[in-house]
């Protein structure tokens, strides 16, 4: 379906509420998809379209050769976007419950007809054993679980720490409910950068306290820790 066309405004509408609760097109970390539809973006959308501006402000803050490592595959535009959306599919299903499996003929004379109902009888039997043979099926669905996309911002004592080390020290953390994603070396002072990182993480499993605290934990490679963004998913 995609998004249609978006150097339109009603495109651009059609992204702004895709991303009212998502950060990236596709996933937890930005991909080849992000790119595809940046591209077809091409300009920076209005500040009324919030949240499609966010993200493509976002986006513009790599550079080719960031983007070109981005995960993912490149598709066509209007393969990104909302599909048909299973809540959909599952209000149809519900409502063919209680639809006649067939049409019967109308009776041709009065040898045909149910005076005591029988056929109504084993046809409501028939749609409860449907209806809760569909009650067991949404049972079954996994719980959804609340997620943050969080980006830190982490800050090097000087010019000759090893960014590289630093990095694998942050990314050897590993935590339950804890997904790292793309990074980027992002200059601070004079010849100083700073290490920008994207997580994702299980609201109820992982906090911010926590990944402070282990970061911290490398303070011959660690100055400081801040969050320079944090989205619910």
């Amino acid at each position: 379906m995609g998004f249609g066309d978006l150097q339109s405004a009603d495109g651009l509408r059609s992204l702004n509420a895709f991303l009212v609760d998502k950060s990236y097109v596709e996933g937890y970390v930005p991909t080849k998809g992000d790119v595809v539809v940046f591209e077809a973006v091409k300009k920076a959308p209005a500040t009324e379209f919030e949240n499609a501006l966010r993200w493509y402000n976002h986006i513009a803050s790599f550079d080719d050769a960031e983007k070109a490592k981005f995960q993912g595959e490149s598709k066509a535009v209007d393969q990104y976007g909302e599909q048909p959306g299973q809540d959909h599919l599952e209000k149809e299903e519900l409502k063919s419950l209680s639809v006649d499996t067939a049409k019967k003929p109308a009776a041709e004379d009065d040898d045909d007809i149910d005076l005591f109902g029988d056929e109504n009888e084993e046809e409501t039997e028939l749609t409860k054993q449907r209806v809760a043979a569909y009650a067991e099926k949404k049972s079954k669905k996994p719980v959804l679980v609340a997620k943050s996309n969080i980006v830190l911002d982490i800050k090097p004592w000087d010019d000759e720490t090893n960014m590289q080390e630093l990095e694998s020290y942050v990314r050897s953390i590993e935590l339950d409910g804890l997904l790292w994603g793309a990074s980027r070396l992002v200059p601070l002072a004079y010849t100083i950068k700073k290490l920008q990182i994207t997580c994702v993480v299980e609201d109820d499993k992982v906090g911010t306290d926590i990944l402070e605290e282990r970061i911290m934990a490398f303070e011959d490679h660690v100055q400081s820790v801040d969050i320079a963004s944090f989205q619910k998913i």
